[in-house]
C-alpha cells in the first residue's frame, strides 16, 4: 500500500486483515530455513541475499534477554520504520505491516509469520521467519535469530532474508531499495544491542 499520508489505525487494521487471507508472495515458502547452508546457493541465483550478525553478550542472563527482545519485535525500534503492530505475538500465521516513509511517500509492507523455532543443544537457537505477502514492495522472507553458543558462552543475533522487487515502484528505484536494506540490517543490528 503506498499512500502521500500515513494511513489512519483503522484503515490499516482493516488492510492488514485483508492481506492476512493472501497467500504468501514468494513461491519459495520457508527457504530462509536454509540460508547459511550449503543448500541455499539455488536461492542466490534467483534473490539477493542479505546477512546482518552482531555479538550481544554473553552468558544465559543475556540470551534470556535476547529472546524477549525479539518476542517484543525490539529489532524494529528504528525512527524511520514502524512496525504494526508491536504487541503481535510470535506465532505462526500473525500478519504485521512494516511502514516506511521516504521521499514523501508512506509504505505498508504486510508480512506473515511462517514457522518460529527453539532448539536446545550446544548452541541454543530462538527464531522466525516471515514471507511477504501481494501488496509488499518486495518478495521475500527475512529470518530473525538469537543464538547462545555454549562452547564460548556467546550470545549473536543474525538476522537473513532474501527477496527481489515485487512492486513497479521497487523495480524502477532497485539501488534505493538496496540502501534501505542495508540501512534497516545495520539499525536492526543496533536496535537488538539497545535491547539487551
Amino acid at each position: 500500500m503506498y499512500s502521500y499520508s500515513r494511513p489512519t489505525n483503522q484503515e490499516i487494521e482493516h488492510y492488514l486483515k485483508q492481506q492476512s487471507q493472501q497467500p504468501f508472495s514468494c513461491p519459495d515458502v520457508g527457504a530462509s530455513r536454509h540460508l547459511g547452508d550449503n543448500s541455499d546457493k539455488n536461492l542466490s541465483s534467483r534473490y539477493t541475499i542479505d546477512h546482518n550478525r552482531v555479538l550481544l553478550g554473553s552468558g544465559a542472563k543475556i540470551f534470556k534477554l535476547a529472546k524477549i527482545a525479539l518476542r517484543n519485535w525490539e529489532m524494529f525500534g528504528l525512527d524511520w520504520v514502524e512496525l504494526l503492530w508491536r504487541e503481535t505475538p510470535i506465532e505462526v500465521g500473525s500478519t504485521v505491516g512494516i511502514m516506511v516513509q521516504q521521499l514523501g511517500i508512506w509504505s505498508l509492507n504486510p508480512c506473515r509469520i511462517i514457522y518460529v523455532f527453539e532448539e536446545n543443544g550446544s548452541t541454543e537457537r530462538f527464531g522466525f521467519a516471515y514471507g511477504t505477502l501481494p501488496d509488499h514492495g518486495l518478495c521475500g522472507e527475512e529470518r530473525f535469530v538469537v543464538e547462545w553458543c555454549r562452547s564460548n558462552d556467546t550470545v549473536w543475533y543474525d538476522l537473513w532474508a532474501f527477496s527481489r522487487p515485487n512492486q513497479w515502484l521497487t523495480r524502477i528505484f532497485p539501488w534505493y531499495v538496496r540502501r534501505l536494506q542495508k540501512r534497516f540490517g545495520a539499525g536492526s543490528l543496533q536496535a537488538m544491542k539497545r535491547a539487551v
